[in-house]
């Protein structure tokens, strides 16, 4: 049975040795594209800059135990002019296929829409990244368009797909709209 309990705080200083680590994951190298592995002193250097700048990054956690775990991180890029943002997640390998990427990504969009206004979120994954895409279409994400060979996959050529979502398109519960209007019927605007 999957577990999707999860959480999101903030983006942490005391976890950059443990973000560094999920970031070396073969898996994940592959899965953003990059053919090169990042020193530790070059992933403090930039959750430096991180921690400056103007996206808003989360920890994610899971919530199905006792205490709760950091399990991967979750970013918005957000456009304030055209309100639209870029989103971009990672699962540590020890907590995936579990759901926690597709409910972080919710409460992710939750946030987009509620806090920061945006009207529309979307995405790039590399697409033989099956997995990923099914994850993005649970949390809301529908398929937007291709570019085509824009990317690589275990060496090859391969195509990055578009995903998006609007706000019109994010139903079901708002996490959110629970905390500040507790009672409110879900459909009420």
């Amino acid at each position: 049975m999957k577990n999707a309990a999860c959480g999101l705080g903030p983006f942490r200083p005391d976890l950059v040795e443990t973000y560094w680590r999920w970031e070396q994951d073969p898996a994940l190298l592959v899965g953003y594209g990059r053919q090169a592995p990042e020193s530790p002193e070059a992933r403090v250097e930039g959750m430096a800059h991180q921690l400056k700048g103007q996206n808003l990054r989360f920890t994610v956690y899971d919530l199905g135990g006792a205490d709760p775990v950091p399990v991967g991180v979750a970013t918005l890029l957000p456009d304030h002019q055209v309100r639209t943002a870029e989103y971009v997640v990672m699962i540590a390998p020890e907590a995936r296929g579990r759901g926690l990427g597709s409910a972080a990504t919710r409460l992710v969009l939750d946030y987009a829409f509620h806090v920061v206004n945006a009207r529309m979120v979307w995405l790039k994954v590399l697409s033989p990244n099956v997995s990923a895409v099914r994850a993005y279409e649970k949390a809301g994400f529908r398929v937007a368009g291709t570019l085509r060979e824009a990317g690589y996959w275990l060496g090859e050529v391969c195509d990055e797909t578009i995903m998006d979502v609007l706000v019109r398109d994010f139903g079901g519960p708002s996490v959110l709209r629970a905390l500040v209007e507790p009672g409110r019927t879900e459909g009420a605007r």
